[in-house]
């Protein structure tokens, strides 16, 4: 009887988000967030087949903005529409600093995929940071891996030298020596395992890695029809990959600069399931908790505000 209750509500969504596609959208375009670090696999699908646009039926710009910070910005200000991956770390700090952010669903989960490197194998403990120049993403999962390796010493980012850049170009300073430890996760991370570098950590225990998809309340109160658009395409997304994925793989290498073999490991450390579970919301709040505890944010944050009603 739950079975055919279950699969009664899955069609009656069905069918509703059906009939909301049906009619003409309550928005005449749409800029959505495109990121295709650490390795966003369904970004760049829907880049090469413009799954958005033709689902919405609008056009759908993409604005290539890598700092969770900064995309939170975006969609405050309203530059930006859709985030299309984003990291709880971000969305915890805008919420609690008051900004108009809700979480549509998932994006993906990957612990282990964040990780620190080193050219220098003695730094193999908090301790051994101190004072060291650590490069990475601010606003990200990998500033909040950082944050939480260093208070597994009793440490803070008051005790090193922490430089807030892209992974790019943390790997690029780690490379050239400016850098002692870079914060990295995707392509970068996969080519300094490569290289022989040090894994100084890992996310895996640390952090949950949560990366969602984000609108604001005042979106989808105006255009409930695009929100339902917008989850329409992010499962055909999912529909093409799941459908083919060596062809997703191969793409993604060509869009990464990687190798499938490359892709195809690194892909084994991801969970792209776009429903959110009762594991995905106590990430979130474990994250919060987190970010009060070491400062990051001023005050506890109750995370359940975050997802829609």
């Amino acid at each position: 009887m739950k079975k055919l209750l279950s699969l009664t509500l899955a069609l009656l969504l069905t069918l509703s988000i059906a009939a909301a596609i049906a009619e003409e959208p309550s928005v005449e375009a749409l800029t959505a967030t495109y990121v295709t670090s650490p390795l966003n696999i369904p970004s760049i699908v829907d880049q090469e087949y413009r799954i958005f646009e033709e689902t919405l039926g609008v056009p759908v710009n993409y604005a290539e903005i890598t700092s969770g910070a900064d995309q939170t910005q975006a969609l405050a200000s309203g530059d930006v529409q859709l985030l299309y991956a984003v990291g709880g770390t971000s969305i915890i700090l805008s919420a609690a600093n008051g900004a108009d952010i809700k979480v549509l669903n998932m994006y993906s989960r990957a612990p282990k995929a964040f990780c620190m490197y080193s050219t220098d194998e003695s730094l193999d403990s908090p301790e051994s940071l101190r004072g060291k120049t650590i490069a990475g993403p601010a606003g990200t999962n990998l500033h909040e891996l950082l944050v939480a390796y260093l208070a597994e010493g009793g440490l803070t980012l008051d005790d090193v030298n922490y430089v807030s850049m892209g992974i790019p170009e943390s790997k690029a300073a780690l490379d050239g020596g400016s850098a002692d430890v870079a914060l990295l996760g995707g392509a970068a991370a996969y080519n300094a395992q490569q290289q022989g570098y040090h894994l100084v950590a890992d996310g895996e225990g640390r952090i949950k890695a949560i990366i969602a998809v984000c609108v604001t309340q005042k979106f989808i109160d105006e255009h409930a029809d695009v929100v339902d658009r917008i989850y329409a395409a992010e499962q055909a997304i999912m529909e093409k990959i799941d459908a083919d994925p060596e062809a997703a793989y191969a793409l993604t290498a060509q869009y990464l600069d990687l190798s499938v073999d490359a892709v195809k490991e690194m892909a084994q450390a991801y969970d792209f399931t776009l429903e959110i579970s009762a594991d995905d919301i106590a990430g979130f709040q474990k994250t919060a908790d987190f970010m009060a505890e070491t400062g990051m944010i001023d005050a506890p944050f109750d995370v359940s505000q975050l997802f829609v009603e």
